[in-house]
């Protein structure tokens, strides 16, 4: 017989989320005026940036409120709050909250980044909270041992940092796309299977490090490289846009690219591609996450690059003599038909 499926976390309550509230409501409500009170009086938080709307917030709220719950009971020097980022909308952008929910970490008043990415049951936050609460008291009985260490001997050394690794301030994107030889585009853009996403703090500037048609360099051939090197760069536009920076400084804005792709034939032996292309910010509506978009077209045109050998020298001096011989010719005819033009006739 068949497995029975698997319960998604978001169903694996018993009670429903009024029923847990009729005991009280044990993730503490914040807004913008109750919110530094709070984290001056805990030095270890977790909090729920939230929004009312958002289907994923809402899956959680059960499993968060039983989480606040299990705290309670086993007495965890932690405290367990949450934030409604609409009632709380500049509250959130000074924590820069850009998807929902953000469950974020926080130790004496700053936020601990990354952000927590790990699985959304009880069980997976409450061992998330120990192992926070673990690294803490390590660092400071550090500290206790490092502060009582007599002056000249080596100090212990350092447990790993509570915070763990530092959050990428973006994304890194790489690859390669398979595309029929018609007009198209591709697009980025940020994206969760378990966030709703702020649309007015996606920030699309980015970085195009390499963009290139046909084959990568690196499957360039020998012979790809030494035609390559006999042309001038100001006359090579395979990859213009590689090392430019296209930064949105302010908020539902992002970089569209327009490129015209110009194929390159070389002797007839191969085909690479160049483009000229165009680029300007685009404004979204507020409900719209912004994209990085490259559009391409192909050009009916194309170019074409022909290597001619130079001739040898006995082929130099060869068609010296032949032009010499012509001149000559060609000034014996005209003598001669001025001298019959001008003969004088006999009487």
């Amino acid at each position: 017989p068949l497995p029975p499926p698997l319960t998604p976390w978001y169903a694996q309550h018993e009670q429903s989320l009024e029923e847990m509230h009729e005991n009280g409501v044990h993730a503490v409500v914040l807004d913008k005026d109750s919110f530094d009170t709070f984290m001056a009086e805990n030095d270890m938080a977790m909090v729920n940036f939230y929004a009312p709307w958002c289907i994923w917030c809402q899956r959680l709220h059960p499993t968060y409120e039983q989480f606040a719950e299990k705290v309670e009971e086993e007495g965890m020097p932690i405290g367990v709050a949450q934030v409604d980022c609409v009632e709380n909308s500049d509250l959130c952008a000074k924590q820069k909250i850009a998807a929902f929910p953000t469950l974020r970490w926080f130790n004496k008043q700053t936020a601990v980044m990354p952000d927590y990415k790990g699985d959304r049951t009880v069980n997976a936050l409450n061992s998330f909270s120990a192992r926070k609460l673990e690294a803490d008291e390590k660092y400071q009985k550090w500290e206790e041992a490092a502060a009582k260490t007599k002056e000249g001997a080596k100090k212990p050394p350092p447990p790993p940092p509570v915070g763990g690794r530092a959050e990428h301030p973006g994304c890194q994107v790489s690859g390669y796309l398979e595309v029929n030889r018609v007009p198209g585009n591709f697009h980025i853009e940020a994206e969760s299977a378990n966030h709703n996403l702020h649309a007015a703090m996606t920030n699309l500037s980015h970085v195009v490090n390499h963009i290139s048609f046909g084959d990568p360099p690196t499957r360039q051939t020998q012979k790809v490289k030494r035609y390559l090197s006999g042309i001038p760069e100001e006359h090579k536009n395979f990859s213009p846009l590689d090392g430019e920076a296209f930064m949105s400084d302010k908020f539902h804005r992002a970089h569209h690219h327009y490129m015209n792709i110009v194929s390159t034939h070389f002797d007839a032996d191969f085909v690479k591609y160049q483009y000229i292309t165009q680029s300007q910010e685009v404004m979204y509506d507020e409900t719209e996450v912004p994209e990085a978009r490259f559009s391409y077209d192909l050009s009916p045109m194309a170019v074409t690059v022909a290597k001619t050998n130079k001739k040898s020298w006995y082929e130099f001096v060869t068609s010296c003599f032949a032009i010499v011989g012509g001149t000559f010719t060609t000034l014996g005819l005209i003598d001669g038909l001025l001298y019959k033009a001008f003969k004088p006739k006999k009487m």
